[in-house]
This record gives C-alpha cells, structure tokens and sequence, in this order.
C-alpha cells in the first residue's frame, strides 16, 4: 500500500506536465497590447527629462499634454477635430458605397470586369500627391476637394476586397444552395454576399487607415481647418508640441477606427468559427 502511495506522488509532477495551461485571458492580452506604447511613452519622458532629447525637436509628453488641455480649454482642438471627422465621415460614406456597388458588380459579371476593372486599377496605381493640383483645378480650395481624395482613398480597398470576397466563396456553398432550390436573389442574400463579409470587412479597414492618410494630404493645402492645418500652421511658428499633437491626434483615431472595425466583425460574423468569441480567446 505504502509502495504504491509512493509511485501515485511519484508520477503527480509528469502527469501535471501533461495538463494542459489556461490560456491568457482577455483582459491580460488587452494589458500586453498596451505595454509597449506605454514603455514608448516613459522612455520617451524620461529621455527629454535628462535632456537627451531637445524640446525643440521632440517635446516631452507631459508638455504635449499641456498643449492639449490648452487648446481643449480654448476649444480650438473640438473645432478642428470635428472638421476632420465630418470630412472622413463624409469621404467614406461615399468611397465605401461606391466601391462596394462597384466591386459587387464586378464580382458578379465578368463583362463588367472586362468594362472597368483595368480603369480603376489603373487610377488606384495614382498617387494622392500626384492628384492634388488637378483636384484644386476642379473643386478649388473648397470642402468638396478634400471629400472627393477621402472618397477615392476609401473606394479602392473595398472596391478590391469585396471582389475578391465574392470570387472565393466556397463552390461547395453554392452548390448545396441549387441542390436546396434557393433563387439567384436568395443565393446571393443567404450564402454569397455572407461568405464575402470577413473580405470585405478586411477592405473596410484598410479603407479607414486610407482615409486618413488622404485627409492629411487635403488638409495640407489652402484650409482654414481640420487636424492638418493646424499641424501646418504650428509649423509656421515652430510650434513642435502641436505637431506632435497632432500626429497622437492621428494615431489615436486610427486606432480607435481599427477597433470600430473588429467590433463590427464580431458582430456581423458571430456565425463564423473565426470570429466567434470563443475563437479569439
């Protein structure tokens, strides 16, 4: 008896080695994710506090977060912020339903492939630098210049990734919807355009980070507002803390677009094993 108690401890420590760990939790992830931003930002401190780093190159943090709350005091920040929101809102809002009527006709017919897939990959390959000085010929210095890059920004990746999404759904999927007897519309509705969503989505994504980088070129140029301009402006007076705080301004919407988007995922693709809940733990 006393032999075999032995060999049962014996064996705990290679058994335990067998049991497989609990994975990290959610919230241990989103703390990970956050770690190195945060290192960033202490160095970052640190380093302009012993002096290593000029305030006229790169300010300290804490002297950009006094920036902040000065032009959040005065209001000039919400002025400026809300005029790049409602030039992306807009932009995208157009962008996106074009590119996705497009792309969805596209991916349907071959015969519109043939009629306008070479013409609009052909503008896509155009720069936005390289279209600015006919754009302000057409549209001026006015808002509609600045919507039309930010649609054109936004039309591409979504016009792509809804085609390809709609191409490489499963053959098998559609041929269980002829042996159902569902219609063409019901085909398309039920199985094509869902089996399309995780592409399209991805295009959506993409389609905000474009966004911005288009907004930031349109805003460069002869505008009184916006999150552009008033990093142009604080150039004119070497104001290095409202550059910065800018360009934060710019990394913080598009994270917080990023995460837009994945909420949308986990929403519209709850069926999918990929997106479910239990499959991104």
């Amino acid at each position: 008896m006393t032999i075999e108690l032995l060999n049962r401890e014996a064996l705990k420590p290679a058994v335990q080695e067998h049991i497989p760990r609990p994975a990290a939790t959610e919230a241990q992830l989103q703390l990970l994710s956050w770690a190195a931003p945060v290192a960033i930002l202490l160095a970052w401190e640190v380093a302009s506090r012993a002096g290593l780093i000029a305030p006229q190159v790169l300010p300290a943090p804490s002297s950009v977060a006094g920036t902040a709350w000065r032009l959040t005091v005065s209001g000039d920040l919400f002025k400026h912020l809300g005029a790049s929101l409602l030039r992306a809102a807009i932009g995208f809002a157009i962008g996106g339903a074009i590119g996705f009527a497009l792309g969805v006709l596209v991916g349907f017919s071959r015969v519109a492939e043939a009629s306008l897939d070479r013409s609009i990959q052909m503008i896509r390959a155009i720069p936005f630098l390289a279209l600015l000085p006919l754009v302000i010929v057409w549209f001026g210095v006015d808002e509609s210049g600045k919507i039309f890059l930010v649609s054109l920004a936004v039309l591409f990746p979504i016009y792509i990734n809804t085609v390809l999404g709609i191409r490489q759904v499963d053959p098998k999927l559609l041929e269980l919807g002829r042996v159902t007897g569902l219609s063409r519309m019901k085909t398309i509705r039920k199985i094509i355009l869902p089996g399309a969503m995780p592409s399209i989505l991805t295009g959506v994504r993409y389609a905000l980070a474009t966004a911005w980088l288009a907004l930031v070129v349109a805003e460069t140029v002869a505008t009184t507002s916006g999150i552009g301009f008033l990093a142009m402006d604080a150039r004119e007076f070497l104001q290095t803390d409202v550059i910065v705080l800018a360009i934060l301004i710019y990394a913080v919407i598009g994270i917080s677009a990023d995460g837009l988007a994945r909420f949308l995922e986990r929403k519209l693709l709850a069926w999918h094993p990929n997106y479910a809940k239990e499959g991104r733990k």
